[in-house]
Parts: C-alpha cells; structure tokens; sequence
C-alpha cells in the first residue's frame, strides 16, 4: 500500500447483498454478490455498455509501431455461446505482473473479459482508499469461488458453489496515475464452468444492460489501454512485435544473461576446479538448449555441512529483489556465530519447479542428509517445495523480513511500530500472543488488512512463541535491539542491484576467502587468550575454558543477568519433575518491569528447561536455567547443555567425508582417488598454524621420499 494511503485500509462493503449472506465477510470470505456499482466505483451504463472493447497494448514511450491491438468483439464476450471454436485464440491474454492501465474501470473490465472467456465470475474482494479520501488507492480482483461459506451461511439450503480458489489479481495505483498489476495467481482449484460463469454477477450485468439498450448501427469503439512495462516484457512480450506467448514464456524459464556472461560462468567454475578438485557444479538447460539454472558447491561448504549443518538458511534477496545476479545462497552459522556458505544457485525464476531442482541438488551433495531446521523468506512455493523434499525439516521465516512486510502497510506509524514489537518480543504464552494481537487489530482497526491476516495464519512459523521447540542456533534474532551475521544478507556490501555477473565472480571468490580468514583469525584469538570473568559463579568460569569467544561473550551476558533474577520458588512437583517460577527485573524504555518466568527441572535427569526456551533459540542456557541449576547445587552444566559446535577445542576438518577405506588395489581411479582425499585431509589440518604447517611439510617431503624409494627399487629389480 503507498505510504500515504489509509493505514487501517478502509474496505468498500457490499450495499445489495442477498439478505441471507452477511454482507459484512468481505475479507477472506467468498460472496457472490458484492459486485456492485458502489463496491468497484464503476457507472454501470459505462461499465456494461454494447460497445467494442479494444485492448490496446502500448509501449512507454507510446510508439505507433509497437502497439498491438486485441480487439474483444461484444457479441462475442456478452452472448451465451462458450465454445471454444467462437472464442478467439488471441482474446485470452492471462494477466501478468506489471500490466499497467489507464483506469481501475478499465483494469475491472480486462480481468472480467478474461474470466468470462476461461469460463468463471469474477468479483472485489477487497479495495482500499485514500487517507481521508474516497480515492480508490487499490484492490483485490478474485475467482467467485473464492472462500468458503460462513457459519451464518452454511445453514442456510443455498447450494455451496465455493470452493476456496485462490485465483486472483491485486491492483494499486502507482505514481503515474495508471493501474498496475502487482500479484497474479491464475491457478483455478476448479473446472471452468460458462454456463455458471453467465449468470455471476460479473458478466450477469452486462447482458441485463444490453437488453435495455436499443441496438445500434454504429457501434462505439471502446478503448481500454495496457502499457507494456519492462516486467511484462520480460514474462511474456520480448523484442518481436508477433508475440508467441508459448515461445516467450519459455524465455522466461531461462537464466536473464547478458552476452559474454556464460562463458565468464564456465571459464570461472573450471578455473577453480583446478586448484579444487572436489569443486563440484551442475548446469540445469531446457529442452532446447538454454541455460536456466546453475548450482556450485566447494570442499569446504560440503565438509562444513558435517559440522553446522543442523540450522541453515536459504538467502534469496538477490533473486527476489530482482538483481542483475539472481544469486540464491545456502548459509549455515559456524563456531562463531559467523555465516558460512553451504552452496550457491544462480535461478531463472522463483517458481516450483526451479525450487524443487535446486534443493534435490543440493540435498544430493550433502549425502541425503536433510537439515534439522531451514530458514527461508515468506515464500508459499518455497514452503510447498520444502515440505515435499525436508518433510521432516522444520520450516521457519525469518522474522525481521516478516516485520518488514507488515510495516510496509503502515509506513511510520511509531505508534503501531511499538505495539506490534512488544506483541512479538515479550509474549510467554501463546494465548498471550493471540489476546495482544486481537486487540491490536481492534485498536487499529486493521481487520481487513490482508497481510496481517495472512502473516497471523502463517504465526507458527515466525512467532517466537511457536517455536520454542525449534532448535535454531542463533540464526533468529529474538530481540528488537540483536543484531547478528545471520540477520544479513551473505554477500552484503558487495553485491548490489546493478552489480554485474563479470563483477560477482570477480569478487566471489574475495568475499568467501575474507570470511574464512576471519574464522581462522578468532580461532587463533579464542585459543590463544583467555576470557576475563565477571562473576564469580562456577558456570561462567567453566564456559570459558570451552567456548569460542564470540559465543563465551554471549552466555557471559546470560551470567551477568542472572543477578535481575531475585526471586525462585517452587510452585509445583510431578515425581522428579519440579517447577519452578523465577522472578525477574528488567529495565526499558517504559521503566523497570516485573516478569515471572517458568523453569521446570528434573532431579533424576538433570534436564532443564525454561519458557523463554534460550537453548533451542541460542544454543545455550539462560539465566534463569542456570539459577535452577544453582539453587539445586549443580556445581557444573550438564553435558547435553554445552553444544559441540561451540566449542574452541572442537577438531574440524574441512575436507569431503573420507567415505569407506577399502579401495580396489586393480583400480588407478580409486588410488587417485583416496590419496587426494588423504592429503587435503593433512593440508586443512597444516594451515591451522605455523606448527602445523611446518609439521605438514615435513611429512609430505618424508612420504615423496618413501615413495621414490618404492620406485628406486622397482628399477633397480627390474634391471637385475
């Protein structure tokens, strides 16, 4: 929605349903009556005149040569005869994203000749106005078997023609006065029906119109004007003024590349696997020989994957925002808290397909081995790809892109700002969340915006307060103020909109060499130094010999809090199963606060667990964990609470997994093959330091010397 539009999006209600439908359920309820004349602020004897409707597609610049004309003829759209053979194969152009017209009546009077045509009713879902205006700002065309009956409804003996179709358009009115296409869905969960489709609402009007109409020997040509915009040129129209959509379509299926740039993609991927053998990369071509997709992954990522592959995120923002590179980047979260890639995709598009290629790819380099938990933006395709190929993957959005998307709606309302953050950061319970965002609806009187009604449909997936049970890694921020590696893009500051791909493989290889030095630089700092307590409690001191730096410095805070907490009691006993309320101080913007925080704990077990579920979120305890531990005189954590991929002490090698050691002594192959695998083992470990490194040395001179021994001796029996 435009910054200056209703904040609370004001709805247009129906004003002639029929009475036994409550004309109130606009949104996210399908009625087959709301197409009234008030509803989408249309003139009917404008609207469903006998006139010709011309469909008129203009280039921007208005040039008389590359204008097409879709005539729709009116006895054509406005009689009852469907069949296939009188209708026109050029008449059913489908929307596309980026189709701009001169009006909303003309941009209604597109969608509805195109539904009646297909054979289904359309009707406005959901429009909006201007801020203190009736000025139509936008709307929400749908399929008129959109929704289902309501309570009141269904008691009603009117047959159910709903069927929950998701088929729609949404319009907004853009800078330049025209009506754009900003959302298409054209998937209809339904056969097409003409007959039926004749007596909706829609098309219904135009013939009750006409029969008052006396006929006409000249008939009035109307107009109704489609802008080509560069984003309908890509989808569908190209550079040929004779448009063959199937042939268009198809470029849309296929990597955007300039020319040069397959050729800089190929020379870059055998370039580096020379100097890494197990560089491995797939090319996915169409039918007819075009590049669509590319997916690359080095040793390294895949060796990383044995480590922190538990938690991963899939980075889409350079193929979402529409970037010069549609790159996509698999990224995990190393011993640091550090991004770390896990594989890179360059994708024709965001559809089903292409997703499903990219993930069985990448899932076949990892061994088949799915991660416990993947992070993703809003996308409903990614979601139904991920629960077909990671049914057993937890699917999380990721919460700052979400809160993105809800603020768009309401540009720099603080007020509302504040009140959504406090409902998403500070509540417990679920039944806290769910009271606080009734009344946030309420008080804002945002019902009917879609967004927030779609976001709270899909709250188990970014709420906080659903997903205690997901263990994440600290790849989610949880807090307004937390900021982390994972809460930015991988290739931030470097890749941008107009970066090119020549400019992308140049600093490629740069960005991902930087983070690595990075990674062995902390290594070092956490080994060689010791942390400097603040406490005296035992937790802290213990943590300390194990944990990475970075990491250490983030429980540490959980330590220091632990004296906010002023209160434990136990408020209830199950066998060896205790509860405990803990009682904790905290100071903010509004003054110091009072929160009672639950911990159960169990004797026998030694398991701990607290309702603010720190563990699962950040991969270590919290404070009020670490005072039920204290107050039953557990003088150390318990094992199961200090993570391996924490800690400093931890051996990773970096290297494919060494798979079988049995090799076919008769198979040259198989000897390249483990020895390779053999000495990137001992060249990852000697580049951990210079010890290793002059210990690495030596035992490649010492093996080069046994071996030309083996060969001295061969020669030497061969001659005698």
């Amino acid at each position: 929605m435009e910054d200056n539009s209703d904040k609370s999006e004001e709805l247009l209600e129906d004003d002639g349903g029929d009475l036994d439908i409550d004309s109130n359920q606009v949104f996210g309820i399908g009625n087959n009556d709301v197409e009234t004349e008030s509803l989408f602020g249309i003139e009917g004897d404008d609207m469903e005149n006998g006139s010709e409707l011309v469909l008129d597609i203009e280039t921007n610049e208005h040039e008389n040569g590359n204008e097409q004309i879709l005539e729709f003829e009116r006895n054509d759209l406005e009689n009852g005869n469907h069949d296939q053979e009188n209708v026109p194969e050029h008449n059913s152009i489908p929307p596309i994203v980026g189709m701009e017209f001169e009006s909303y009546e003309d941009a209604y009077k597109y969608y509805n000749c195109y539904a009646k045509e297909l054979g289904f009713g359309i009707r406005v879902k959901s429009s909006w106005t201007k801020r203190n205006s009736k000025e139509k700002r936008g709307a929400v065309l749908c399929c008129n078997c959109e929704g289902f009956k309501t309570l009141k409804e269904a008691s009603t003996r009117r047959k159910e023609t709903r069927t929950g179709c998701m088929a729609m358009i949404r319009l907004r009115l853009i800078e330049s006065n025209r009506w754009r296409v900003d959302e298409v869905k054209l998937e209809h969960n339904h056969l097409f029906d003409p007959e039926r489709a004749q007596n909706s609402k829609s098309h219904k009007r135009a013939e009750s119109v006409k029969r008052k109409s006396e006929p006409i020997a000249d008939v009035e040509v109307r107009t109704i004007k489609l802008y080509r915009t560069p984003t309908m040129d890509t989808v569908c129209y190209g550079s040929s003024n004779e448009r063959d959509f199937d042939n268009e379509f198809g470029k849309a299926k296929r990597l955007n590349l300039n020319k040069g740039d397959t050729k800089i993609i190929q020379d870059y991927f055998c370039r580096v696997q020379l100097i890494n053998p197990n560089f491995f990369y797939i090319m996915d071509f169409s039918d007819d020989g075009f590049l669509k997709n590319v997916f690359w992954i080095d040793s390294r990522a895949r060796a990383s994957y044995n480590y922190f592959g538990d938690v991963i995120a899939l980075d889409t923002t350079c193929l979402k925002n529409k970037y010069n590179v549609p790159l996509v980047v698999f990224v995990g979260s190393n011993h640091h808290g550090q991004t770390i890639s896990l594989g890179f995709a360059l994708l024709a598009d965001e559809s089903q397909q292409t997703y499903t290629w990219l993930l069985r790819t990448w899932l076949t380099c990892m061994a088949g081995r799915p991660p416990q938990t993947i992070i993703t933006d809003q996308s409903t395709t990614l979601q139904t790809v991920i629960t077909e190929i990671f049914p057993r993957a937890h699917h999380r959005l990721f919460l700052p892109l979400v809160i993105e998307s809800i603020l768009e709606n309401f540009g720099n309302l603080e007020l509302f700002q504040t009140v959504l953050s406090n409902i998403i950061y500070n509540s417990i319970k679920v039944d806290e969340f769910e009271l606080a965002w009734e009344d946030m609806i309420d008080r804002f009187a945002v019902r009917d915006n879609d967004t927030l009604r779609k976001m709270f449909d899909d709250r188990e997936r970014w709420a906080p307060v659903y997903l205690k049970d997901t263990f994440l890694a600290g790849m989610l921020t949880f807090q307004p103020v937390e900021s982390t590696e994972s809460t930015v893009p991988f290739f931030h500051g470097y890749v941008h909109q107009e970066t090119s791909l020549k400019e992308f493989f140049e600093m490629h290889d740069l960005v991902i060499q930087n983070k690595i030095q990075k990674e062995a630089f902390d290594d070092r700092e956490s080994t060689q130094s010791t942390p400097k307590l603040k406490t005296i409690c035992r937790y802290e001191s213990q943590l300390a010999k194990i944990y990475t730096k970075e990491i250490f410095s983030r429980f540490q805070f959980e330590v220091e809090m632990m004296s906010n907490c002023f209160s434990v009691s136990q408020v209830n006993t199950n066998g060896s199963i205790v509860t405990y309320m803990i009682t904790e101080q905290e100071s903010g913007a509004e003054g110091n606060t009072v929160r009672n925080m639950e911990v159960m704990y169990d004797k026998i077990g030694v398991e701990v667990r607290c309702i603010c579920s720190c563990f699962n979120f950040k991969g270590y305890l919290c404070r009020h964990a670490l005072l039920v531990l204290n107050h039953n005189g557990i003088e150390e954590i318990p094992g199961q609470y200090v993570l391996s991929r924490w800690r400093k002490d931890f051996k990773r090698v970096y290297v494919p997994d060494l798979g079988s050691d049995s090799v076919d002594t008769g198979n040259p192959v198989q000897w390249f093959v483990q020895l390779h695998k053999r000495a990137l083992q001992v060249v990852e470990e000697g580049m951990t330091s210079h010890e290793h490194y002059m210990a690495a040395w030596q035992s490649f001179k010492e093996s080069l010397n046994k071996v030309r021994l083996v060969a001295d001796k061969n020669g030497q029996s061969g001659q005698s």
